[in-house]
């Protein structure tokens, strides 16, 4: 056989793997679903837009910095949204079932709507730089924090994604939220809650599941996971979506390297630090001290944390 008919075989074997049908499926190809590069570029310029100068050279006037950017950054998404609102309904989980009438229009008014939520999001990565700073003595600027940290990287578009999440536009979100996990090895679902003065030190493995809800002035190091312990199934053996499945992580927690916290009941405390290590499934009080001790899990009063070489 030579190669010209190879071609044409395989070209024929591959037909009947592509289903051509409308819907969700496994084997449909991706015409109609939003473009990985077109979301790319958004997330560059919201992320330019939300720290200037970020990506390109200081601008003259910072009014029509902004307007340019954000007509920019709009006529990107808009038709990225039309091509996701469909999956609220098209879905395999199939959550929405009713389809909209006016797609355009929705995606507008969408749009609009996570437009204005922009200075919100640039009032809380304020705070989690100074956070940053704060609870990092390697740290020697401000800029250091916003140029050279993936912690802060990871939570400005995990903050953009969760906007997108709360609009309920399927796809656009985790597209979101997955590229900078490929970039920062940081994996923030953008359903998971996070309160202001967040900071993730170091950051590679960390792992913070859809609904996690984290409060004010939270400090998590490298490899902790926040995560689920089962997965409740439906009548069709699927997991059961859009059920507390993970944890509650009250203000001012610090969680220490490579520990993980299990489970949509568990909620750890206000003001409680977790050392390094630990293995948790169950909830502390406010003001706990949890540690691994002996190999077994102790919680103790925070005012025991001397001894420990922790640095709060």
């Amino acid at each position: 056989m030579n190669l010209s008919n190879r071609i044409e075989e395989t070209a024929h074997l591959l037909l009947p793997l592509y289903a051509q049908e409308s819907g969700d499926l496994p084997d449909r190809p991706l015409w109609q679903h939003p473009r990985i590069k077109a979301i790319a570029e958004a997330r560059r310029i919201l992320s330019d837009i939300l720290f200037p100068g970020r990506y390109q050279t200081e601008p003259t006037d910072y009014a029509t910095f902004f307007t340019q950017q954000l007509d920019t950054v709009t006529q990107l998404l808009l038709p990225e949204i039309e091509r996701a609102l469909p999956f609220r309904w098209l879905g395999a989980a199939n959550l929405n079932p009713t389809p909209v009438e006016n797609v355009p229009n929705e995606a507008s008014a969408l749009l609009q709507q996570f437009i204005s939520t922009l200075p919100k999001i640039r009032t809380l990565l304020i705070k989690d730089v100074q956070a940053a700073y704060n609870g990092d003595p390697a740290a020697l600027s401000y800029a250091e924090v916003k140029l050279a940290y993936p912690g802060l990287l990871a939570i400005m578009i995990h903050r953009i994604a969760h906007e997108f999440y709360q609009l309920d536009i399927p796809l656009i979100s985790r597209m979101m939220a997955e590229s900078i996990h490929s970039k920062t090895g940081i994996d923030i679902h953008p359903g998971a809650r996070i309160g202001e003065g967040f900071f993730i030190d170091h950051g590679t493995g960390v792992v913070i599941g859809e609904t996690c809800k984290i409060g004010r002035n939270v400090k998590l190091y490298q490899g902790v996971t926040l995560g689920a312990k089962s997965f409740p199934l439906d009548d069709q053996g699927r997991p059961i979506k859009h059920i507390q499945r993970h944890p509650t992580v009250e203000d001012n927690v610090i969680i220490y390297a490579n520990s993980t916290i299990l489970g949509g009941d568990t909620t750890i405390g206000e003001g409680t630090v977790v050392a390094g290590n630990v293995f948790l499934m169950q909830s502390t009080p406010p003001e706990s001290l949890v540690v691994l001790s002996a190999g077994e899990v102790q919680i103790r009063p925070r005012q025991e944390i001397s001894g420990y070489g922790l640095g709060i």
